[in-house]
């Protein structure tokens, strides 16, 4: 009989190692939902981030991190009180994992607004595959203005998660369109998640947005506004290699061809299609 890290496994088509990696990764996943659940992370946090959108909001590309966000700001938390809970997670459907924290660079620390210097990051790995690992980074002194819900999910057992709402999300993923510092890599993961929250029709929470980019990114004079926000997303558009942003996202789907139509028009286009709240 097989155990229940492999019943997970088995509800994905996996032809290729990369199919495998994928499916591994999303395993791992919920299996620390579970364990943060377990030993009441969500009372104090919530998931956000492609990870979630995934898991939770049917995104069809799969995903590697987990970002969660603190409720309330506080230099003081640590994600070491919840690894025995997750470790025992994970020995429970027949896996040993270990996890320790990453020593930020500074370049880390500039590259993106979610990996500021008050922002842990952890590593899971399996103990016997070190090179299959989950990054988890949690934000403690995170931009406030954000809803929550909580969204249920059946294996490796039935638990909710709590969420920040797709509204939320969808200002997080503008935010990292407009202020991530992509040095030499573009994160193509970014633009696919944008085109699928503008065909969905989602409507971004814009005093979210203005807070995380009030935070860290928008230095400029002026209010942070609505047409400040879409002139900085053309631009950044303008300035993007499309074929970099293909290339990265190609492995986390299973149809390319959907990407035929990605260009600089089309993405300039699509940030009309934006809704605000």
């Amino acid at each position: 009989m097989a155990g229940i890290f492999d019943q997970m496994i088995s509800r994905y088509e996996i032809r290729t190692e990369n199919d495998r990696l994928n499916a591994i990764h999303e395993v791992m996943h919920q299996v620390t939902l579970a364990g943060l659940y377990r030993a009441g992370f969500f009372e104090k946090a919530a998931f956000y981030g492609g990870t979630c959108l995934r898991i939770f909001y049917d995104l069809s590309r799969f995903s590697e991190d987990m970002d969660f966000s603190l409720l309330l700001k506080d230099p003081d938390f640590t994600l070491e009180s919840y690894f025995d809970t997750i470790k025992q997670e994970f020995l429970a459907i027949g896996r040993d994992v270990v996890i320790e924290q990453k020593a930020k660079s500074i370049q880390s620390n500039i590259e993106s607004a979610f990996l500021k210097d008050n922002t842990d990051i952890y590593n899971v790995t399996f103990r016997t595959e070190r090179t299959i690992k989950i990054k988890i980074e949690v934000d403690k002194n995170p931009p406030l203005k954000f809803d929550t819900e909580f969204k249920l999910l059946l294996l490796p057992w039935s638990f909710r998660t709590r969420c920040v709402t797709l509204p939320g999300l969808y200002a997080g993923k503008i935010h990292a369109l407009l202020f991530r510092n992509w040095k030499n890599r573009v994160k193509g993961r970014d633009w696919y998640d944008f085109e699928w929250y503008v065909r969905k029709g989602i409507i971004v929470d814009f005093e979210h947005l203005k807070e995380r980019s009030l935070q860290s990114g928008y230095s400029g004079n002026n209010d942070f506004t609505i047409d400040i926000c879409v002139e900085i997303l053309k631009d950044r558009i303008r300035q993007t290699n499309i074929e970099l942003v293909k290339a990265d996202v190609r492995p986390f789907i299973k149809n390319t061809e959907e990407l035929a139509i990605w260009s600089t028009d089309y993405f300039l286009e699509l940030v009309d299609f934006i809704k605000f709240r």
